[in-house]
């Protein structure tokens, strides 16, 4: 089920998931845990504890137009997942 909740936005368990503790400070990476109910991501730190994010505040790695891994909004990657089941 948590697997399918991902996938639907685009995102795996265990990815590799970066993201601000607070506004301003420095980039850390984390684990995707899962999809919360209201919609924020659950992930795990680099010391283990689960933390929600917003999607807005959370990166993902994606190839980018040349294809080179970038860092992209995981809003940004939802959005174009749904797009591209369309098709």
């Amino acid at each position: 089920m948590v697997e399918r909740t991902l996938a639907a936005v685009g995102l795996r368990l265990g990815e590799a998931i970066r993201f601000r503790r607070h506004e301003g400070g420095r980039w850390l990476v984390g684990k995707v845990a899962r999809i919360e109910a209201d919609g924020s991501i659950t992930l795990h730190d680099p010391d283990g504890a689960a933390r929600s994010q917003r999607p807005e505040r959370v990166q993902v790695r994606r190839p980018g137009s040349r294809g080179r891994l970038v860092w992209c909004d995981v809003s940004e990657v939802a959005v174009t997942w749904e797009q591209l089941e369309l098709f």
